[in-house]
């Protein structure tokens, strides 16, 4: 499981490093192999690639006479390359998922769970903050099924 926050630096070209803590795993666990994709809250999903793969048997799956399902296809398959993390830890991140996302300088790299994602630095802090402040977050946990979840 991927869990916490890290704020690491792009560099000019494009490179992100891997937080320290999590390189080991995912060079045990994928072979340094993975897949970064759109999502759409303006941020960039990260994942090992076998669990990528489960990600897109699904997707794939979908009915292919379902507009719905093939605009989802194409936002999370059609945008989704493979990026190999190097000996440094670093992946290269394409120009246009970098512009997707609004990277810029400095990146959040959140952990979430078997996945990623990769926030420029404010639009992450917003997001926190907008949730921070959002009164109605009882009746969204409850609308989700979190009702009785106890922190």
């Amino acid at each position: 499981m991927f869990r916490g926050v890290f704020i690491v630096n792009l560099d000019v070209k494009g490179r992100l490093a891997v937080p320290a803590k999590y390189r080991e795993r995912l060079q045990s666990s994928c072979n340094s192999q993975l897949v970064v994709t759109v999502d759409r809250d303006r941020c960039l999903l990260l994942y090992p690639e076998p669990e990528w793969e489960l990600i897109e048997a699904k997707l794939s799956a979908l009915p292919a006479f379902d507009n719905t399902a093939r605009a989802i296809q194409r936002l999370y398959i059609g945008n989704a390359q493979e990026v190999e993390m190097d000996a440094q830890g670093r992946i290269l991140l394409p120009q246009y998922l970098r512009d997707f996302a609004s990277l810029e300088k400095r990146v959040a790299f959140v952990g979430q769970g078997s996945k990623f994602e990769l926030w420029d630095e404010p639009a992450w802090n917003a997001r926190n903050e907008a949730a921070l402040g959002d009164a109605d977050i009882g009746e969204l946990a409850t609308a989700a099924g979190l009702g009785s979840l106890t922190l």
